[in-house]
This record gives structure tokens, C-alpha cells and sequence, in this order.
């Protein structure tokens, strides 16, 4: 929040150049959550920005120890699968 001449102001930000699948995604994830865009985005960045890299590293780490030892399949091979339907 920036400060006026004492008054309270809410930044603005502009984001350019965004692929319309993200935008058509983000705009599922609003619709799905009941929000509008504008809301889903605020909501987005502002956890994002609230996770930090050392917590981001940490929850990595435990979902590799949960996955640790299990056999997983080719992800390309999937994809593939997936295309060719």
C-alpha cells in the first residue's frame, strides 16, 4: 500500500504479454472459486509472494521423501499417449 499526502493508495500493476491459455486458465481457476479475474490474480500474487524460497525448497523436500522409493512412469510416454488420441 503506498501513502498519499496521508491518504492510503493500492498499487496498480500492469501485466503485458501474457499467452491467452494462461489467461483462459486463470480466468477457469477465478470462475471455479467464484471470484472474479481482478480477484483471482490479487489472491494469486499475494501468496505467492508471501512463500519464500527456503519454504518452497521445504515443502520440495517433503513431497520427495513422501514420493521417495516409488516407481513412476515416463511422463513423455503419457503425453505422447495423450496426443495421439
Amino acid at each position: 500500500m503506498l501513502a498519499l499526502g496521508g491518504a492510503s493508495l493500492m498499487a496498480q500493476v500492469l501485466v503485458r504479454d501474457l499467452r491467452p491459455e494462461t489467461v483462459g486458465r486463470l480466468k477457469a481457476q477465478a470462475k471455479r472459486h467464484g471470484r472474479s479475474l481482478q480477484a483471482e490474480l490479487k489472491v494469486v500474487l499475494e501468496t505467492a509472494s508471501r512463500q519464500s524460497a527456503l519454504e518452497a525448497r521445504a515443502l520440495a523436500d517433503r513431497v520427495r521423501r513422501r514420493l521417495a522409493g516409488r516407481s513412476h512412469s515416463d511422463s513423455v510416454e503419457l503425453v505422447a499417449e495423450d496426443r495421439a488420441r
